[in-house]
């Protein structure tokens, strides 16, 4: 794309690559899964037109960076580390942040854990979760949603990877591109993940083309999926490694957006907002935007609007 440079550094003992344009203030953007440092081109172009340096990497185990054989490298711990050494690398004391899915899950951490390098966040999509003594994420979400909820689905290696070989990667990356439904996405044990009929053609939404996801498709064909997927079977690692978090806040200037159509809003997600709890956890959080008839990929399919509001939260910095 247009101006946009790619370089690979040296971050916690591995090689990052990363996207960056622009002069400025930094602000880094986070990717999620399936994603790449690509889902964050329309973000790039518009905050480095408007005078802020974007820096776009793929996370541990995506795209063009390394992605460490063993599954237990990829808690919160060390992709955090990995993005200080980013930061490092580029010369950043401290920067904008804008985090998506598993973007967002580690900026907030981020925050949490060095919040001296971060002067104010933009999430999308997954609020801070605060952390349950009592009970650990995936026995959680079973009981909520059931073991064919997608994420206790991807928990035994090799199986859903598997799956996805049968499907092909550039189905399954459309499956969840395209997936624009508020309810939990269940991918039932005995079918082939998404159980529809492989040779039905999956419709392209107006915000993304043919071309974008042969871009992804080209990445994921050579690096797989099981590098994004060790981050879902990190959760009760990171849970057990952040006992002496527990109760601890985000004390860095946050604005949240989310649309109603996300699946990550309408499970108990929107309660907890509604009533207070995010506002809790996060004491400076300065605006909930809830945006209507949008859905997970929030900042692909309204580029216009996310990049008006990066730029209006952060100016005022």
């Amino acid at each position: 794309m247009e101006g946009i440079e790619h370089r690979t550094v040296e971050a916690n003992g591995i090689k990052i690559h990363i996207a960056e344009k622009g002069e400025g203030p930094v602000i880094l953007f986070l990717h999620g899964f399936p994603e790449l440092w690509y889902t964050w081109r329309h973000q790039i172009q518009a905050l480095a037109s408007l005078g802020y340096r974007a820096v776009a990497p793929d996370l541990r185990g995506y795209g063009d960076s390394d992605a460490p054989a063993d599954g237990t490298c990829y808690t919160s711990l060390h992709v955090v580390g990995d993005i200080i050494g980013v930061l490092d690398a580029i010369g950043a004391d401290q920067v904008f942040v804008v985090g998506h899915d598993w973007g967002a899950y580690m900026a907030w951490y981020l925050c949490l854990y060095r919040p001296d390098r971060v002067k104010a966040l933009v999430n999308l999509s997954v609020p801070f979760s605060p952390r349950n003594p009592r009970r650990k994420p995936l026995d959680s979400l079973s009981a909520l949603f059931g073991d064919d909820y997608y994420i206790c689905r991807f928990q035994e290696p090799g199986v859903i990877e598997t799956e996805f070989g049968e499907i092909g990667v550039d189905r399954v990356l459309k499956h969840f591109l395209t997936y624009h439904d508020p309810s939990p996405l269940i991918l039932p044990k005995g079918k082939k993940a998404f159980g529809d009929d492989p040779d039905t053609p999956i419709a392209l939404p107006s915000w993304l083309s043919e071309e974008e996801v042969q871009y992804y498709t080209s990445k994921y064909k050579k690096t797989g999926f099981t590098g994004g997927l060790n981050y879902y079977r990190s959760l009760d690692r990171n849970w057990e490694l952040t006992a002496s978090f527990t109760g601890c806040q985000i004390k860095v200037p946050t604005k949240f957006i989310v649309g109603d159509q996300d699946l990550t809003y309408n499970a108990p997600t929107k309660e907890f907002i509604q009533s207070g709890g995010l506002k809790k956890f996060v004491p400076l959080l300065e605006d909930v935007a809830v945006m209507e008839g949008v859905g997970h990929f929030i900042h692909e399919e309204k580029p216009d609007e996310i990049n008006q509001h990066i730029y209006n939260f952060f100016r005022n910095f």
